[in-house]
């Protein structure tokens, strides 16, 4: 991993929230960063009805439609106040996990989707993190759906956090799905040039389509249901990227098993997860939707929506390069 990275992180002061925070200290990220912790509290303007209704006061009475715009941004200097003391306490404890990071505290008003997606356009992160769920103490969801929106839209990586048990120091389990796209490939360079705890796994899951009688395409071919541990007997293009991506991943020190079944990745990602006990999933996005794979676009979103772990979408910033 390059020596600064960037990260944005969605703070909202739930117990997911907080769960997003614990999460970054197994995403393998270096001592030094640069972050900023955002908070967003939403503010409506009174509704244009009421203005209206407003300018039809007798004359000499001071207009009810600015007397009530004026009250609605008095009421909302708390829910302001309180998301900027929200996100001076994320900024805390992020800094107590990282004490070598430089860490913002920031707070918005506004959608909080838009907000987020707003401060990633600006500002150009590495990646953005958010809780997967959550109701914030602000109020009202900040996360959960918007984590899909800002999954689906932002033009960086993003992980979407959910806690796990762990201990400090112990290994971390990534399953990868892998594609042999270069968004995938993508993901596997990500965790590469990561820092892992010792003795680290990471699994490469492959779903490739079932065999279909007279079709030729490279998707479709003779690979085995299961094949777990090898990739004898897949198709060329299966083990081709397989054996490239477990090449680089041993370099860094990761223990690497690999795995190819036939049927639904949408499915399949997250059944293997669970099953396996991974504390993360990293799928590859490309930004250029019409690149998209099999793998990509609808099938990260499900895989974000179902997984019983984290799940890191990856994006490289190059690929917004046409």
């Amino acid at each position: 991993m390059k020596e600064l990275i960037k990260l944005l992180i969605g703070y909202d002061g739930s117990v997911c929230a907080n769960a997003a925070l614990d999460d970054l200290r197994r995403a393998g990220l270096p001592r030094k960063a640069e972050a900023v912790v955002l908070t967003v509290s939403e503010f409506w303007l009174p509704h244009a009805s009421e203005t209206s209704i407003a300018q039809t006061t007798p004359s000499g009475l001071a207009p009810m439609g600015l007397s009530q715009t004026k009250r609605s941004a008095a009421s909302s200097a708390q829910p302001v106040t309180e998301a900027r003391a929200l996100a001076q306490e994320g900024k805390r404890l992020l800094q107590a996990h990282f004490p070598g990071w430089k860490i913002k505290a920031e707070e918005s008003s506004g959608s909080p989707a838009h907000e987020i997606l707003k401060k990633a356009e600006e500002w150009a992160p590495d990646l953005v993190a958010v809780g997967s769920q959550g109701h914030s103490r602000l109020g009202r969801f900040l996360l959960g759906s918007v984590s899909q929106k800002i999954v689906n839209e932002a033009h960086c990586s993003v992980r979407v956090a959910r806690g796990t048990a762990w201990k400090d120091g112990s290994p971390v389990r990534i399953l990868v799905g892998l594609d042999g796209s270069w968004a995938s490939s993508a993901a596997v360079q990500s965790i590469s040039m990561r820092m892992w705890p010792p003795a680290s796994e990471v699994r490469l899951i492959t779903v490739v389509d079932p065999p279909t009688a007279g079709v030729g395409s490279p998707r479709h071919g003779s690979a085995r249901k299961d094949i777990s541990g090898s990739v004898a007997g897949a198709p060329v293009w299966v083990q081709e990227f397989v054996e490239t991506a477990t090449k680089k991943l041993r370099a860094a020190e990761l223990v690497v098993s690999s795995k190819i079944e036939e049927g639904d990745p949408k499915q399949l990602i997250v059944a293997n997860a669970e099953e396996w006990g991974a504390e993360c999933i990293f799928i590859g996005a490309s930004c250029r939707r019409q690149f998209e794979q099999f793998l990509l676009g609808s099938v990260a979103t499900a895989v974000v929506s179902r997984a019983h772990c984290s799940v890191e979408v990856v994006r490289d910033r190059a690929d917004l390069i046409v």
